[in-house]
């Protein structure tokens, strides 16, 4: 992954984070993966992370609960399917392998619903 493509990313998940759109955030993690399926899906992860961090200091408690907490949960969940795909012999796991595991195992971030 270029680090050009990182800081696309990181900025892409940092303009959702703060937009504080429980929608937008609903889904992010699925469009951030069907916009770079070629990407490492640990790079989503610390996207997120990296999104979240930058707020940390300038939100009330309120809106860190809401909507940081939201961001590192997702990227937390995120890590643990690459983990399991990596488990499974797909290694580095790509985020077009985030959509396929998705698909076939664990729907959870396909449904907007759930999240």
């Amino acid at each position: 992954m270029s680090r050009a493509t990182l800081d696309q990313m990181i900025e892409f998940a940092t303009t959702e984070v703060a937009s504080q759109d429980r929608d937008k955030l609903k889904s992010l993690v699925r469009r951030m993966a069907g916009k770079w399926p070629q990407e490492k899906a640990l790079g989503l992860a610390f996207a997120l992370t990296s999104a979240a961090a930058s707020f940390e200091d300038n939100l009330d408690d309120k809106e860190k609960q809401s909507t940081l907490g939201q961001a590192y949960r997702l990227a937390a969940l995120v890590a643990a399917d690459v983990l399991a795909i990596e488990a499974l012999g797909n290694c580095p796991a790509l985020c077009r392998d985030l959509l396929h595991y998705w698909r076939r195992v664990d729907p959870w971030f396909l449904d907007d619903r759930a999240q």
